[in-house]
């Protein structure tokens, strides 16, 4: 299970059981664990984070092509070779320009009428943004 570009969260919406997580993979699989005790499920939370956040390379663009539609970004496998202070620099310029690009993609609202191909490509991007 690769953790690069993963993100460990607590699962509210699961009541099953206590104590339960989630872990969203970078392939946008997800999996829950449960842990014995709260402290112990923030514990994996924090550790997961962390080594996630110290394997992931900043992500490359996405492939250009001829068609204006939006590609999601490709999220290297290989481990970043920076320092930790450097990783958490490239980490805060990633959410800054998510972040600029988000309220830029939500004042950008298609047509009510526009194409369904339109409306889907915006959904997507804005689930990508949310996302990330």
């Amino acid at each position: 299970l690769g953790v690069h570009h993963a993100l460990a969260e607590r699962a509210p919406k699961y009541t099953k059981r206590p104590n339960v997580f989630r872990l969203q993979t970078a392939e946008r699989r997800l999996f829950l664990f449960q842990a014995p005790t709260p402290e112990e499920m923030l514990s994996w939370i924090s550790r997961i984070n962390l080594v996630a956040a110290l394997f992931s390379s900043p992500p490359f663009p996405a492939a250009v092509g001829s068609q204006r539609r939006f590609v999601r970004p490709i999220l290297p496998t290989a481990p970043s070779r920076s320092p930790p202070e450097e990783q958490l620099r490239s980490h805060e310029r990633w959410l800054e320009r998510v972040v600029q690009e988000l309220l830029e993609h939500q004042r950008q609202l298609p047509e009510g009428r526009g194409r369904a191909r339109d409306l889907d490509e915006y959904r997507v991007k804005k689930e990508f943004l949310m996302e990330e």
